[in-house]
C-alpha cells in the first residue's frame, strides 16, 4: 500500500508529545500500531520500519519517547554522544510517564477517523520495552516486543512495585518477545527470568530467540541482520493482523 506521513503534536500530562503518524494513503478505518524507538527517537531505521508497517494497512504512530527531556524533534545521532544521551534519558524518566504517554496515543488514535478502536504496540531495544509495558494498559490488544531492555534489571525509574517484571500478571494482551541470542545487554539469565515470570502469570506469549546480536533490525550498522529483519517484520504483521482485526 501507498503511504502518507503526518506529523502531530500530543498533549501529555508531562508535556507536548511530538508524534510522528504513517498511514495507508487510501480511504477506510485502520488498526493502530504504537511503535516505540530505541534511545536515539526517530532515526531514519525507525521512521523506515514504521512505513514498512503503515504499508501493510496499519496506522503507526512513532512517538519522541523522551519528549520531557529533549526540544521537539531531537533525533540523537548513532554516535557515543548519542548514546550517552539516550542513556541518560532512559534513567531519567519513570515509567509512570510512559505510562501517561501511552494513554495520550491510545486517545489520539480513537479520536481520528481513519483509525478503529484497535490499539497494538511494537518496539526495538528500550522500544520493546516500552512495548511491554504499554500492554498493562487494557486498551493495547498486543505487543510484538523485539530485544526489550531492562525488563530482567528493574533499571528504569519507577514507583517501588511498579516495574514491569513486577507488573507482568496485569498484562492481558498478547505477547511476542523476540531477543537475540547474542544480545549482551539481555543475558541468558536475564531472558530466563522474563520467561520464568511469564509462565508463572499464565501470560498469553510468544518466545522466540534467535542467532542475531543487539539491534539487528536496524538497517545502519554491522549488526543489522537483513534476513532476520524481514523474518520479524513478515511476523509481526501476521500477529497484529490477527489480533487487531
Amino acid at each position: 500500500m501507498i503511504t502518507k506521513t503526518e506529523v502531530h503534536d500530543i498533549t501529555t500530562p508531562t508535556g507536548v508529545m511530538r508524534t510522528t503518524l504513517y498511514r495507508p494513503d487510501s480511504k477506510g478505518q485502520f488498526a493502530t500500531i504504537i511503535f516505540y524507538s530505541e534511545i536515539f527517537q526517530q532515526t531514519a531505521p525507525i521512521a523506515r520500519s514504521a512505513a514498512i508497517l503503515a504499508g501493510h494497512g496499519f496506522v503507526v504512530l512513532v512517538p519522541e519517547v523522551f519528549h520531557e527531556l529533549n526540544p521537539i524533534g531531537t533525533v540523537l545521532a548513532y554516535d557515543e554522544a548519542g548514546k550517552d544521551k539516550g542513556n541518560a534519558d532512559k534513567w531519567a524518566k519513570p515509567l509512570e510517564q510512559h505510562d501517561s504517554d501511552t494513554q495520550a496515543l491510545v486517545d489520539f488514535a480513537r479520536a481520528q477517523s481513519f483509525c478503529s478502536d484497535k490499539v497494538g504496540a511494537m518496539g526495538v531495544c528500550i522500544g520493546g520495552h516500552l512495548a511491554y509495558r504499554a500492554a498493562l494498559n487494557p486498551d493495547i490488544s498486543g505487543a510484538f516486543c523485539l530485544y526489550p531492555t531492562d525488563i530482567h534489571s528493574n533499571t528504569l525509574l519507577c514507583q517501588t512495585g511498579n516495574d514491569s517484571l513486577t507488573r507482568s500478571g496485569d498484562i492481558k494482551g498478547e505477547l511476542v518477545m523476540v531477543f537475540g541470542k547474542q544480545d549482551p545487554h539481555v543475558s541468558k539469565e536475564g531472558r530466563k527470568l522474563i520467561y520464568q515470570q511469564l509462565e508463572q502469570v499464565n501470560a498469553n506469549f510468544t518466545w522466540l530467540e534467535v542467532n542475531a546480536q543487539h539491534a539487528f533490525m536496524r538497517d545502519e550498522g554491522e549488526r543489522y541482520d537483513a534476513a532476520i529483519a524481514l523474518q520479524m517484520y513478515l511476523q509481526s504483521v501476521a500477529f497484529f493482523q490477527r489480533v487487531l482485526n
